[in-house]
């Protein structure tokens, strides 16, 4: 694989051509918005790589970050959230999904293992059941201690 991280944002069909099934390593998947990169992201894409061979991130476009998030989000755009992600060296592969949520990427995908943080706990995971029905699992990881984009949107502003 190219060291261009340009190289490692696809499309959704590149993606599933390159890592869905059959496939002859562990595929660990996560999603989100991404859009201060920060610390805790970090941690949690290191400990998610850690769980297989190859990580892929689909990464909320523009509009189901407003969505989601409300008018003034997202603070970058996912074409740049993508490829800072796609930078990282734990990171195989990006994309950027247009719905409010990654179910219809990862019924497509089904990776062996979906990560998605704590905060997550007892609440319904999109995708979740796919993945699980195609004899995946699905893992939280403990969130990193007052590192979020909040948080860290709250110092920008000067908020706290």
């Amino acid at each position: 694989m190219s060291d261009d991280s340009a190289d490692r944002v696809l499309e959704r069909d590149e993606l599933l051509r390159r890592f869905g099934r059959p496939r002859a390593l562990k595929l660990v998947f996560t999603n989100g918005i991404f859009d201060l990169l920060h610390a805790g992201h970090l941690r949690s894409l290191e400990q998610a790589r850690e769980l297989g061979d190859q990580l892929v991130v689909a990464v909320n476009s523009d509009d189901s970050a407003r969505r989601l998030k409300g008018p003034d989000r997202p603070y970058q755009s996912a074409d740049d959230r993508a490829r800072l992600l796609a930078g990282l060296r734990v990171v195989d592969a990006v994309t950027v999904f247009d719905e409010d949520t990654p179910a219809e990427l990862l019924s497509a995908l089904l990776p062996d293992v979906l990560v998605k943080g704590a905060d997550y706990e007892g609440r319904e995971i999109a995708g979740a059941a796919a993945v699980e029905a195609a004899g995946g699992e699905v893992i939280l990881l403990d969130l990193v201690p007052g590192r979020s984009t909040t948080n860290l949107a709250g110092r920008i502003r000067g908020d706290g």
